[in-house]
């Protein structure tokens, strides 16, 4: 059955204006009056589906495609219509070939999902990634004369999922970084896990005086590389052609080096053959590195333009590793803090100690001349307040030296069933005297209570 009705069916759309003023009598499709019925009818679904569709019809694939499949063909659109499919698809024919072939011949269809074909649609091999399907396109006699393609890019999900699951590493690394150094080494081996979007990364740390930039890890760059500077000139006084750390810096915002590969020579690609041919250099402008400003260089993908998605992802990962940063200083300013507590700690103990240790002695030695004369007048009241006083002072400068020991760790409480109300009050009865000698009344009310309390007596 052959098309008799002209070509006034390819009407409503781009696709079908340009099919239908494109000379096809140069082709071996011929014109669109001899066109089989099966590609009118599919070509008819294919142009009014919102979906991206193609066919690929005959022997070498001939291609026919509707408004929503010319964006996967980028810049070879409009010159791909009515082309063979490997005049159409060189770079990715080892990957089609055999699935078209596989169609062709079982008549079977194929899908693939989140397939990576690198297509060189915009002058330059991209990463692509796509859900597609051949589907088998029968004649009248039920052979197969032809293949739809239906297709959905995922590059954009593919790659988003990508680079979340890098940034979760960041985070999940910087938890475990305990001074700032380890923060930079732990973000650095995040980095490294994802070199499809991080092909390399260098951290440095600027001088303090701004004049030099010193290298404090990296990663995807032999040691030798030319670009691994271990240190960077920032001052016009001293030119250098290694990186232009000095602009980022000066500017506080992101600078892309657009000719990395004319200062050091080829670049590591990371995941990719291809070189790398731009960098971003970012300074961490929210955090220092012990009072100083921290930069992040780091190669892009040679697969892929750096766009709005992109740069947004450099700058969440220039956040993580911020943050990781000022985590890290926290943290130390905690521990040192905690140190120089510890530190007063063992000094207050050591000091009461020496203090109780020097009046011990005087105390002792006034004990004895004391409790002499005591001996010599045993019925002398102010000598008995001034001994029962001494004894309470020598009773709290023991306790003092045992409450040093007990901080120290070397004294333990010794625990013991107790009148609390009893003892209380024979305490409060020593400074009876005192208080009548100044006019007042010594009232002492410690009721008894219901079960004993255990109290160190000593202590």
């Amino acid at each position: 059955m052959n098309s008799s009705d002209g070509v006034s069916w390819l009407t409503g759309s781009e696709m079908g204006g340009r099919i239908r003023t494109f000379d096809w009598r140069r082709t071996p499709l011929g014109p669109i009056e001899d066109w089989p019925a099966a590609l009118v009818s599919i070509l008819g679904v294919c142009l009014t589906a919102q979906y991206p569709m193609a066919i690929y019809w005959g022997s070498e694939g001939w291609l026919l495609y509707n408004d929503a499949w010319r964006p996967i063909l980028g810049d070879k659109h409009p010159w791909a219509l009515g082309r063979a499919a490997h005049e159409v698809w060189p770079e990715l024919w080892d990957t089609i070939s055999p699935l078209l072939h596989s169609v062709q011949t079982t008549g079977q269809a194929v899908w693939r999902g989140d397939e990576l074909l690198p297509m060189q649609r915009f002058g330059y091999t991209e990463e692509c990634y796509f859900d597609y399907s051949f589907n088998p396109i029968r004649g009248q006699n039920g052979a197969v004369e032809g293949i739809l393609n239906i297709v959905q890019e995922t590059t954009y999900r593919v790659l988003n999922d990508r680079r979340m699951r890098l940034l979760r590493e960041l985070a999940s690394r910087s938890g475990f970084a305990h001074s700032q150094e380890d923060a930079c080494n732990l973000a650095i081996e995040a980095l490294a896990t994802d070199q499809a979007d991080v092909p390399f990364a260098l951290l440095y740390h600027i001088d303090r005086d701004r004049r030099h930039a010193h290298l404090i890890a990296s990663t995807g760059l032999p040691p030798e590389h030319p670009a691994r500077q271990q240190t960077v000139s920032l001052t016009p006084e001293e030119p250098d052609s290694g990186w232009p750390l000095s602009a980022p810096l000066q500017e506080g915002v992101p600078v892309i080096v657009d000719d990395v590969g004319d200062r050091f020579g080829p670049l590591p690609g990371g995941s990719w053959s291809e070189p790398t041919g731009q960098a971003l250099l970012l300074p961490l402008s929210t955090v220092r590195w012990d009072g100083r400003a921290v930069i992040l260089a780091a190669g892009i993908n040679p697969r892929r333009p750096l766009d709005d998605d992109y740069r947004s992802f450099f700058t969440m990962v220039e956040s993580h590793i911020a943050g990781a940063l000022t985590n890290a200083e926290a943290y130390s300013s905690e521990k040192r803090r905690a140190e120089a507590l510890t530190e007063l700690d063992r000094a207050k103990t050591a000091f009461f100690s020496n203090v109780s240790h020097e009046f011990r002695t005087p105390l002792t030695l006034m004990l004895g001349p004391l409790e002499e004369e005591l001996r010599e007048r045993p019925h002398a009241p102010r000598l008995e307040v001034a001994h029962r006083n001494s004894l309470r002072l020598l009773k709290l400068v023991n306790t003092l030296l045992e409450f040093s020991r007990l901080e120290a760790g070397r004294v333990e409480a010794r625990y013991e069933p107790t009148d609390l109300a009893g003892y209380s009050a024979e305490l409060a009865s020593q400074f009876r005297s005192a208080v009548e000698q100044a006019g007042l009344v010594f009232r002492i009310d410690c009721p008894p209570l219901p079960e004993t309390i255990y109290v160190d007596r000593d202590m």
